[in-house]
């Protein structure tokens, strides 16, 4: 790989921007196609689908064979509420591969012994959010039923394009959930993007349950337009 590829690769990794290099099986050629230059790339639609997996792979095409090596940013999780369904939710999610992280103010909940191996930050969502760098590879999951905790942190994921958002709560609690953050400015499209009630409709009970629920609407969600394109 030529130096100018790879330092533009490296600077699109350390952004967390997603980029694939493009290398032409005949002739061996590089080039590095990132994210923002994939709908006007000639390529578009094979790039499109590779990122959406965040698989590389060998495509034939009209304009000939290449090799796709797609690099993606690590997928991650970030909860409110250090609950029940947290403590089911955290390690499953992290089997998958996900980066998690929980936050709660409540210190008598976010705790390191409830939560081993789990990044725990005990704040309020206004303060540890922002520095979290929360993008479009981030899943976020408001559990912890208090609108003081949640509803601030359902607007920041909202702002920040979260491939996936979800919120523990009946219709009548998400409903006045939706009105308190209308009144925040928010649009209805953008509420319209929030799962509630959360997770797969799967009759879940048990927090172990309603995690497995709520990994599986994850994971649709995060690859169903990849499954699409097949």
């Amino acid at each position: 790989m030529k130096l100018d590829i790879l330092s533009s690769l490296n600077t699109e990794r350390a952004a967390r921007r997603a980029a694939i290099v493009v290398t032409d099986v005949a002739t061996a050629a590089q080039r590095l196609v990132k994210a923002a230059d994939v709908a006007s790339d000639p390529l578009k639609e094979v790039l499109e689908k590779h990122i959406r997996s965040g698989k590389s792979g060998m495509e034939e095409t009209p304009q000939g064979k290449f090799f796709l090596t797609v690099h993606v940013p690590l997928a991650r999780l970030v909860i409110t509420g250090a609950v029940h369904i947290s403590q089911a939710l955290a390690p499953m999610a992290k089997q998958l591969g996900y980066d998690v992280t929980i936050v709660d103010p409540r210190t008598a909940f976010a705790t390191a012994e409830r939560f081993p191996d789990v990044r725990v930050i005990a704040q309020w969502p206004d303060e540890a959010l922002p520095p979290l760098g929360i993008d479009h590879y981030t899943a976020f999951a408001a559990l912890t039923h208090d609108p003081k905790i949640d509803d601030p942190a359902l607007a920041h994921a909202l702002s920040r394009d979260c491939f996936y958002i979800g919120a523990l709560g009946s219709r009548k609690t998400h409903a006045r959930r939706l009105d308190r953050l209308k009144q925040e400015g928010i649009s209805e499209g953008a509420l319209a993007r929030i799962h509630s009630p959360i997770g797969l409709d799967i009759g879940a009970v048990s927090p172990a349950e309603i995690a497995v629920a709520v990994l599986g609407q994850i994971t649709a969600r995060l690859r169903q337009s990849a499954e699409k394109t097949k």
